[in-house]
């Protein structure tokens, strides 16, 4: 079955606007024949494994079921498993976020019934939960089915196979005989289908087979890391692999947007493509990107739609994709023409049950690995730098430097010495600047958990840098002066006013990276930055001036529209 958009299957405003959010652009295969028959209200037998999508698939329609003024239980979702109880009541709080008054519940053992029974009393209206721990409520008295409207069975053949047959009759038995049914299994044994006789008005029998295949030449390597160290897990790899030429998925607009400009402001050539971008620019950036014109392209799955890169060394799932076949289309863009290409994905908490659902579902052969550590980047980085330097000798073609070399062997120090030397007069500008700039982005902390924070990764080899000096440093940490208009600038920088502060939430990294992705300007146009509870202060280069007045103006920036003016005419 074909995909379609969300917004052809008929959903309310508030619905497509969670979709949105959530960057679902289109609808898989299960959810495209799903989604329209149980918005109809009829019964429906799904076939779909784990991975495929199905979630969404039924929680959407059981949304827009919901009456959010009748405080009672609505919809009953049954699932196999605590996790999986928690993964779905995640999701359905999120595609439920922008429908006022819906409330959803997940409902299992192993968590305190006073928790549970407080969140059924205030009115929530979906319940998502294991069947042992559901009759327990019914049988408690704290859990009504009197009012419910759908019941869903979420991988029923595991169920079974776990023995919750006797319970899941109880609780089907106790529900309104109107009430709408689906059943989702991969399988359809001679006892679920006596269930779905017993339990179902004249059901839709929907099947899709997986379609998912394995790429072979793609190494298919998948990361546990946590949300925040997502960008050090991406530059770290980059640059232990030195990588020149991949496309970064993200899963929104506005994740594609902020990590567009986090890199842009570490010094990697980047450009990107989502839904937004004008098809003028869509265009120029797919040709530039096919020509080598920059090295990553960070996009949405559907803006990336239709790109064909024969040459990509690798692509990265910063954001987990929606379902095995989406997964499946981002790796295969690299390791074509016979070539060999790697796939990293990211996964954080609770994604990485999802991401082995989709390992089942497509037959996908990916491996975990930890995350590289600073001493494994270093050493790539000295290996690379050394082969670079070896190539060059062998070569020859490089400008004679003797006589120098003659006056300091004179001088009584040894040839190694003077080699340690001149090689640490190539690196340590670049690492310094590096450094600051990672210190301006905020990542000069280690983080716990998911491999760490960030330290270094973004110059690879003293190479990434070469646009920018770096001043882009916190360097007021103790501002002199609390009035506008004044940094204590240095010579050559006008300071600008900006009307986002301490009270947006606002650091002088997100100030670096918003300039330098939105400008395209070289990051030692920023100078000093002066954060203040409701406005910054920011030194920025006389002849940048009044290109980041212009492009800055009506950028949003942590909700806000920035405003940008000389902090003069704030005074």
């Amino acid at each position: 079955m074909e995909k379609r958009k969300f917004a052809e299957l008929g959903l309310s405003d508030e619905v497509l606007k969670a979709v949105d959010r959530m960057g679902f652009e289109e609808a898989s295969p299960i959810q495209t024949a799903v989604i329209p028959l149980l918005l109809e209200g009829r019964d429906v037998v799904g076939q779909s494994a784990t991975g495929s999508g199905k979630t969404a698939a039924f929680a959407i329609p059981a949304i827009e079921r919901v009456d959010p003024k009748l405080k009672r239980v609505q919809v009953l979702i049954l699932c196999p498993t605590r996790e999986l109880a928690v993964q779905v009541a995640e999701e359905v709080a999120k595609l439920a976020s922008g429908k006022r008054g819906v409330m959803e519940v997940p409902i299992y053992g192993g968590q305190s019934y006073e928790r549970q029974y407080r969140a059924l009393k205030a009115g929530a209206q979906i319940v998502i939960g294991t069947p042992g721990r559901v009759m327990d409520h019914m049988e408690r008295g704290t859990l009504s089915l009197d009012s419910l409207k759908m019941v869903i069975l979420d991988e029923c053949d595991r169920m079974l196979d776990m023995g919750f047959r006797d319970d899941i009759e109880q609780v089907l038995s106790a529900t309104p005989p109107e009430r709408q049914s689906l059943f989702f299994s991969a399988t359809l044994p001679p006892q679920i289908r006596g269930l779905i006789n017993r339990y179902t008005n004249n059901p839709e029998s929907v099947k899709i087979a997986a379609k998912a295949q394995n790429a072979p030449r793609v190494e298919q390597i998948y990361f546990e890391v946590n949300r925040r160290s997502k960008i050090e897990a991406l530059t770290r790899l980059i640059d232990l692999h030195d990588f020149r030429h991949g496309i970064i998925f993200c899963s929104t607009k506005i994740m594609v947007d902020e990590l567009d400009e986090h890199l842009h402001a570490r010094g990697y050539q980047t450009d990107r493509l989502h839904g937004d971008i004008t098809q003028a620019q869509r265009n120029r950036v797919t040709e530039k990107f096919k020509k080598r014109g920059f090295e990553f392209l960070v996009a949405t799955d559907v803006a990336a739609r239709g790109l064909d890169v024969d040459d990509l060394e690798v692509v990265f799932n910063y954001d987990l994709p929606n379902d095995a076949e989406d997964y499946t289309h981002r790796v295969g863009r690299t390791g074509r023409a016979g070539k060999s290409g790697m796939a990293f994905t990211f996964v954080s908490g609770r994604e990485v049950y999802k991401l082995q659902g989709m390992m089942r579902y497509g037959n996908l052969k990916i491996r975990r690995e930890n995350l590289p550590s600073l001493d494994q980047v270093e050493e790539a980085r000295e290996n690379a730098f050394f082969e670079k330097l070896r190539g060059t000798l062998e070569e020859g073609k490089y400008r004679k430097y003797d006589r120098l070399i003659d006056r300091l062997l004179d001088q009584g120090y040894a040839s190694t010495d003077i080699a340690s030397a001149l090689i640490h007069q190539m690196t340590a500008h670049n690492d310094e600047k590096r450094q600051e700039v990672e210190h301006a982005a905020g990542f000069g902390r280690e983080e716990r958990g998911g491999g760490g924070g960030s330290g270094r990764g973004g110059d690879r080899g003293g190479e990434r840098f070469e646009r920018g000096g770096g001043r882009g440093g916190d360097r007021h940490e103790k501002p002199s002066f609390d009035r506008p208009g004044r940094t204590g600038r240095e010579s050559g920088f006008t300071t600008l006013f900006f009307n986002v502060g301490r009270k947006n939430l606002v650091q002088p990294g997100d100030l670096v990276g918003k300039i330098g992705g939105v400008t395209r300007l070289p990051i030692n146009v920023v100078g000093a930055i002066d954060i203040k509870q409701r406005h910054s202060l920011v030194d920025v280069a006389n002849d940048a001036v009044d290109t980041v007045l212009q492009k800055m103006a009506g950028v949003r920036m942590k909700g806000q529209v920035l405003q940008p003016i000389p902090a003069q005419d704030a005074e």
